[in-house]
């Protein structure tokens, strides 16, 4: 079967000079850039997963990420590519760029085959089969199963109705078939990293929590399930080989809730001698002094924390079950070992008051975060936010299908007038913000912690560097040089910043230069790189004008954009059908070269 796998745009975006788009069909009203953050453009690890898997079957797969894509090269993209099966991925923000790309397959060619699963469609499967004609099937849930034997049963040439974990239709209604149980051993499963480059890697899946704001239940089923210490090293080793930089970021849901397994994936990283930089989101209540001093070891750089509130009657209200004290120690914890933390705060939840976003403020200064970024409560269906909204009578979920927002943010019970206030502090306070930064003798006791750490090593040269003790700084970058640094370009970069600070310009270049050839992906070097041509470019040197370099560390990544991973362009060689087969990959993001107007996005 040849199977195209596709991660659709919004809605439908349009070409600068290009004809319009017809009424309705494109950005929600106030929408502007920045609306749409890098995440969302990353491609679904889920979606690179049914690839795999697919492959392994037997069947010629194309993955395309058509996030940002313009219609008019939507269509085109769609014309040319001639497929059994058409799968979408649906999100939120992009359930509206699903219905017109379904209605456009179905469009050009009559007889394919459209199936959607995601997020957005497992809890709305009906809905969606009434609502959009084109899309023949939804996949409910986890999907690698029900997916195969979906392909299975149309390259018989028998029928989709009734296959466990989907919703279909019979005589035109909407139904939803038996559920299918979730896959007991996820070390069944074919990985993503031995056919894609991609910086991004699951370990497990589900969450032993329920949060009232987040639907991982509805994807994943209730529980937390892991794939298996040897197998997780496995892939980290695996995507280490494709990607050009030795950073992964650990999106599990809660990649410490077995803080055993975590530990054990900690320790066989060191073992293996895996040297990389990478992050994780976890909870404040399943971090212990022994763990995260083996994740620092083993690499880790940051962890993102869903804190949300810092008032206990908020956390309370979304069954966070977590107190205020054990974020606050958390955030000293990972301080002691060097971590960086990233808290992501929520305004809008139940109970939200003046006083109570108040205290989430007083909170912030208390704690001392590396980072926190505030985002507005979004009412996702599949939620416990959203059951209880429909069950008050104020959500109807035809709001899911007729209204053109990109996501519902909405305040749960906070009145108008509040609604104003937050709404008006978070546009002038939205994105990552920093906070709390290390001096040389924070970053000087945790090194003593942790014993000649590279990373560590590094902290304490940049710290130096703010503090003007420049000879200091060369000797701790030098170090973490000879102790083997997994991103030597970061220490190329400090030592450029420290030899500009010393007036050695032509040392700066050669740092800079040596930077950019061995790691070219990172969000600091980059700008120091851009921000040194242009002052060349100026004549800076010649006219003595100020050069400012920046030597911070801020865990941070640009990935080029190239198919998948990221929406690059779709060259004609990306819509040519791989041979079918177990193993061959259908588009891995290193056969398309980056064009040269094709800018980096940020992780």
């Amino acid at each position: 079967m040849r199977v195209a796998l596709l991660y659709p745009p919004p809605w439908k975006l349009e070409a600068p000079g290009g004809p319009s788009v017809p009424p309705g069909s494109g950005p929600p009203d106030g929408w502007s850039e920045g609306d749409l953050d890098a995440d969302f453009h990353q491609v679904p690890y889920g979606l690179l997963s049914l690839a795999a898997q697919a492959e392994r079957a037997g069947h010629s797969v194309v993955v395309l990420n058509l996030s940002a894509s313009q219609w008019p090269e939507v269509e085109r993209i769609l014309g040319s590519l001639v497929a059994d099966v058409v799968g979408l991925s649906c999100w939120t923000a992009n359930r509206r760029g699903v219905g017109y790309v379904a209605q456009a397959v179905k469009a050009a060619r009559a007889d394919t085959h459209v199936v959607v699963g995601g997020p957005h469609a497992s809890p709305l499967a009906r809905e969606l089969l009434a609502h959009h004609p084109a899309i023949d099937t939804v996949c409910i849930g986890e999907s690698e199963e029900t997916f195969l034997e979906l392909l299975a049963r149309l390259e018989r040439g028998e029928g989709h109705a009734g296959i466990a974990g989907t919703a279909y239709r019979d005589v035109g209604v909407p139904v939803l078939a038996p559920e299918r149980p979730s896959i007991a051993d996820l070390d069944t499963l074919a990985s993503p990293h031995d056919r894609f480059a991609t910086h991004i890697v699951m370990t497990s899946r589900g969450c032993p929590w329920q949060c009232t704001f987040c639907g991982a239940e509805t994807t994943w089923g209730r529980g937390f399930r892991g794939r298996s210490v040897p197998r997780v090293l496995d892939d980290l080793a695996a995507a280490l080989e494709r990607v050009p930089v030795r950073v992964l970021l650990v999106k599990d849901d809660t990649f410490t809730a077995n803080r055993r397994r975590a530990l054990a994936i900690c320790q066989g990283i060191r073992e293996r001698g895996l040297r990389f930089a990478w992050s994780c989101d976890t909870r404040v209540d399943v971090l212990t002094e022994e763990l995260v001093r083996e994740m620092r070891l083993a690499g880790c750089e940051r962890l993102s924390l869903g804190v949300e509130s810092g008032a206990e009657s908020i956390l309370r209200n979304i069954d966070k079950r977590i107190s205020v004290a054990q974020i606050e120690d958390a955030a000293a914890l990972a301080r002691r070992y060097g971590l960086r933390t990233r808290f992501y705060m929520m305004l809008g939840n139940r109970g939200e008051t003046r006083e109570t976003f108040r205290e989430s403020l007083a909170f912030l200064e208390r704690a001392r975060p590396s980072q926190y970024v505030f985002s507005c409560l979004s009412v996702y269906p599949g939620t416990l936010d959203a059951e209880a909204a429909e069950a008050a009578g104020w959500l109807d979920r035809e709001v899911w299908f007729q209204g053109s927002f990109q996501e519902l943010k909405v305040p749960f019970d906070a009145p108008p007038e509040l609604t104003r206030e937050l709404d008006e502090w978070f546009a002038a306070h939205k994105g990552v913000r920093t906070m709390h930064r290390p001096g040389a003798a924070e970053c000087g006791e945790v090194l003593a912690r942790l014993g000649d750490h590279p990373p560590a090593h590094l902290d304490l040269a940049v710290a130096c560097f703010r503090e003007g003790e420049l000879a200091r700084a060369r000797g701790h970058a030098g170090r973490a040089l000879e102790l083997g640094h997994p991103l030597p370009g970061l220490v190329f970069n400090t030592l450029a910043c420290v030899a500009l600070a010393e007036g050695d310009v032509e040392g700066m270049q050669a740092w800079l230069l040596r930077a950019a050839r061995k790691d070219p992906q990172h969000a600091i070097l980059i700008r120091n790189v851009n921000a040194a041509r242009a002052w060349f470019a100026r004549r800076g040197p010649e006219r003595s004008e100020p050069l400012e370099l920046d030597a911070e560390l801020d865990f941070q990544l640009l990935e080029r954009t190239l198919q998948p991973t990221l929406p690059g362009p779709v060259s004609a060689g990306l819509l040519e059908w791989p041979p079918a087969g177990p193993g061959r990959s259908a588009s891995g993001p290193m056969r398309l070269p980056l064009a040269p107007h094709a800018a980096p996005k940020p992780c």
